[in-house]
């Protein structure tokens, strides 16, 4: 629902068409269908008897959820570069992250972002699963599709594990990169005012990275199969359930825009309506 909300406001609020408003839109509707990749389901099988979910739905929601698991890194990335482009290079702001320059860049998030699972997947839709075919998850993880198979998935892990190594950690030393730049920048600022105003600009995101990065190094930045399935349970909890609740909330609470946004959302809708009425009308 939060994740609806700013996506909705920043597409009719012209006072949020701005580069960072842009790509927080982009991150809730990643959020927005990446909880509805797993939580559906999850309630689905919670509330019968007994939970079923046949292979080649497996290997789809695997498939889907890792999608946007990356669409959702690669944009808190994109973003670090906007605060880092916001505070460094204020100057040049408007000409580094244009109307275009944004719209390209969120494409790269969103095609890079399914690109990267497409061939663990394929390799995961080929492996041979036995019995008992039980998963001791809320979703189809990468360690449970590999404790069910019959075959050796030794390669398929290492492949799987050096693609979540070389982006999650890719990401990070980018994002670290940024932030570095803008620290000395902050520190270099004479005033103290102007340094909490800097800051403040980027504590959500940076609490929203502390946490989505924390957990997705905990969980694939290491072999899978070696953890107990209950520790990955609650740990994967706060990457797909938790986060993506929180997220709205973090980036709403100190933000006067969002909030001047949330009251006329109302009378906007019914503009937009209205207009619409007239010209079917």
């Amino acid at each position: 629902m939060g994740n609806a909300l700013i996506v909705l406001i920043v597409a009719l609020d012209g006072r949020l068409h701005t580069p960072m408003y842009f790509f927080i839109g982009n991150l809730s509707l990643a959020e927005l269908w990446y909880t509805n990749v797993t939580v559906p389901k999850m309630l689905t099988n919670f509330l019968s008897l007994q939970g079923v979910i046949s292979v080649p739905s497996c290997i789809t929601q695997y498939y889907f959820f890792f999608s946007l698991a990356a669409t959702e890194l690669f944009i808190l990335t994109t973003m670090a570069f906007d605060r880092y482009a916001a505070i460094c290079r204020p100057l040049h702001y408007a000409l580094l992250l244009n109307p275009r320059t944004c719209g390209t860049l969120a494409g790269v998030c969103w095609f890079t972002g399914f690109l990267c699972p497409m061939f663990p997947s394929f390799l995961l839709a080929h492996i041979s699963f036995c019995t008992p075919n039980q998963i001791n998850h809320f979703f189809c993880d990468a360690d449970q599709i590999f404790r069910l198979s019959c075959t050796d998935t030794y390669a398929i892990q290492a492949v799987g594990y050096a693609f979540s190594t070389v982006i999650v950690l890719g990401a990070l030393v980018f994002t670290m990169a940024s932030y570095a730049q803008i620290l000395a920048t902050i520190l270099a600022m004479a005033s103290a005012a102007a340094q909490r105003k800097a800051f403040s600009t980027c504590a959500a995101h940076l609490s929203v990275v502390t946490i989505y990065f924390g957990t997705l190094i905990f969980m694939y930045v290491r072999p899978a199969v070696k953890y107990e399935s209950n520790i990955n349970k609650i740990v994967a909890i706060f990457y797909s359930v938790i986060t993506p609740l929180l997220n709205p909330l973090i980036y709403t609470l100190r933000n006067k825009d969002v909030k001047e946004a949330l009251k006329v959302l109302p009378s906007r809708i019914q503009r937009v309506c209205n207009t619409s009425g007239v010209l079917h009308s």
